[in-house]
């Protein structure tokens, strides 16, 4: 059963006739009378009956007539697509990223989408292999380590490690508080897989100082229990539960961040789009995260 069958069978339907549909159609008379003839037979069904010389649909041939037209949409649709791909289009783009990066950043930045941007998808960040996420459907991936020489990429953000305390807390007040002191407390952090805490562990060990913390599924609920009285959240994502932010120093003066990479396949087919989506994403972390 061919596509171009089907187009005839609707083409007769609409038409009234064989006759009117070779108008349409640019085939023959006896073409077209063959070509629904070998339809029928293949769909084992009679879609037309012979009334005083001319085709009427039969009852099975009205009920098939709806299924033969969205088959044709469908087709239609799937050739615009292939042709946007070729054309280097995205009809959706998917992201990859850690989930404090999806939530604080990818998601805010999606709301800035027009209509004339891909539909966006996302998928959570495999931390262990960050830029194989490219082999498992992800388009474009923001990843916290420098991608390989393989993959096209930018630098796209250095986003801020926090610790946020209650008002009334012993360090409220302060816009900073260096590592040493921050060690003097017990710590609120997420799981090691987080690349917050994954910074900050680092820094701790370079510090070499002992460390009194308690870990948490999620940034959210380090902060919530900040926020309860029972220590400071070390984590990455936007202060909540009114606690205040405090930059963090590590021993060597430096701020504690994380270095956000976007990395993408270079013969993606729709590389250049994905390298002009990923300066936007640049621009947007710099606008939203700078300080004026």
């Amino acid at each position: 059963m061919e596509l171009r069958t089907i187009g005839y069978f609707v083409a007769v339907a609409d038409a009234g006739s064989v006759s009117a549909a070779t108008q349409i159609t640019h085939v023959t008379q006896p073409s077209l009378s063959r070509q629904l003839r070998q339809l029928e037979k293949e769909l084992g069904l009679e879609l037309f009956t012979r009334r005083d010389g001319r085709l009427v649909l039969a009852p099975a041939g009205r009920q098939f007539l709806p299924a033969a037209r969205e088959l044709l949409v469908r087709a239609e649709a799937t050739r615009a697509a292939a042709a946007q791909i070729r054309a280097g289009g995205l009809p959706t783009l998917t992201v990859a990223a850690p989930p404090v990066t999806l939530n604080d950043v990818v998601a805010p930045f999606f709301a800035t989408w027009g209509a004339d941007d891909p539909m966006p998808r996302v998928q959570a960040l495999n931390a262990a292999d960050e830029y194989g996420d490219l082999d498992r459907g992800a388009d474009l991936v923001i990843g916290t380590r420098p991608p390989p020489a393989t993959l096209a990429g930018m630098r796209v953000a250095a986003l801020p490690v926090s610790a946020y305390v209650r008002p009334d807390h012993p360090l409220a007040g302060r816009t900073e508080v260096a590592l040493d002191d921050l060690l003097a407390h017990e710590l609120l952090v997420p799981t090691p897989d987080s690349h917050a805490r994954r910074a900050f562990d680092a820094a701790a060990e370079r510090a070499g100082l002992p460390v009194r913390l308690a870990e948490f599924s999620t940034s959210h609920v380090a902060q919530a229990v900040a926020a309860a009285g029972r220590g400071v959240a070390v984590v990455s994502d936007d202060p909540r539960y009114g606690l205040s932010q405090l930059a963090i120093r590590t021993s060597a003066g430096e701020a504690l961040q994380i270095v956000l990479h976007a990395a993408w396949q270079p013969h993606h087919h729709g590389a250049r789009q994905i390298a002009a989506m990923a300066g936007r994403l640049r621009r947007f972390v710099r606008e939203r995260y700078t300080p004026a």
